[in-house]
């Protein structure tokens, strides 16, 4: 019987063995890939300790996971009925009890204590940003304003200087440009409803609340230096009504000499039109490639208007 016994549990190690093998080659992930589980690539320090807790988290899920598998195998392969025959029972059984409570408390309290380390981290704000952008949310669009570049000689509005802004329509997608290698401070508000700021790639998000702030709600957050250049795409990840699938923006990050560059063109006026260079504009004149392209590469504007779909070829009315 012991040796039979001990065939079938060889037998059945295989087998996992086999499943578990044929699934991670099925999947075409390199080691990395297999690790990030699905996350995107980040691009900021705050980004990679996320993803280190969120690697790590399920690791321990999954190592506790396959601790229950293989002793409800274990059980259901070992302790079949085999006779009329009780078996052995092992209730009240102290140490046992003991195991099953302290052993999860030690889980719970280590992800706990990794959980709060990381939070604090991402949240903090050194008070020492190279670039603030205030950001502005409304159904269904976004405004990025950048309050340290002031528009020269600009007439005050509501007793306010202008600053270099951009702001989105439903026929073209804000862009947001900000400079590699450079701490940036992002100041959140809603002009109507709660919307939330998010760019996958930072492996987080803040909601963005209407004024006034209630709760002690953090308006604000900060991210250590972007570490490449590219487009990355953003969107609004709380539902707001009717667009709200579609109210995404663009974050343009350009190598810090060319950031200048674009903030010097937004501070000066288009021969052509008098008025003070657009993103698209600006972009377009500083010719630095495909960094530079006018429009949002990521995403698509949206049309507003609902009468311009066309209708099911389903026969409902």
């Amino acid at each position: 019987m012991g040796l039979k016994e001990g065939t079938r549990a060889a037998r059945l190690a295989k087998v996992v063995g086999l499943v578990g093998l044929v699934g991670v080659g099925a999947t075409g992930c390199s080691t990395e890939e297999v690790l990030r589980f699905g996350w995107p690539v980040g691009v900021t320090e705050q980004a990679h300790r996320m993803q280190e807790l969120w690697t790590w988290s399920v690791v321990a899920a999954l190592a506790v996971g396959a601790i229950v598998w293989g002793l409800i195998l274990w059980s259901v392969a070992f302790h079949r009925k085999k006779s009329e025959d009780l078996p052995r029972q092992v209730a009240y059984n102290l140490p046992l009890e003991l195991v099953l409570i302290v052993v999860p408390t030690i889980i719970v309290a280590v992800l706990f204590y990794f959980t709060a380390v990381t939070q604090n981290f991402v949240t903090k704000k050194t008070g020492d940003a190279d670039v603030t952008v205030d950001v502005v949310a409304f159904q269904w669009n976004w405004e990025f304003k950048y309050p340290e570049f002031k528009l020269p000689g600009a007439e005050p509005v509501d007793g306010k200087e202008p600053v270099v802004s951009t702001i989105g329509s439903s026929g073209e997608v804000p862009l947001m440009v900000l400079p590699q290698g450079k701490r940036v401070l992002f100041n959140l508000e809603s002009t109507d409803v709660i919307h939330s700021f998010y760019v996958p790639e930072f492996h987080f998000k803040r909601d963005v609340f209407p004024m006034p702030k209630k709760n002690n709600q953090d308006s604000s957050f900060e991210i250590s230096p972007i570490d490449r250049t590219g487009s990355l795409v953003g969107r609004c990840a709380e539902l707001c009504g009717s667009f709200h699938a579609v109210m995404n923006f663009e974050i343009r990050v350009l190598e810090p000499g060319d950031f200048d560059r674009y903030m010097k063109l937004r501070q000066e006026k288009n021969p052509k039109t008098g008025q003070f260079h657009t993103a698209a504009e600006a972009l377009t004149e500083m010719k630095c490639g495909e960094l530079c392209t006018p429009y949002a590469v990521t995403t698509k504007p949206f049309d507003t208007d609902r009468t311009a779909r066309e209708a099911s070829s389903g026969g409902g009315r």
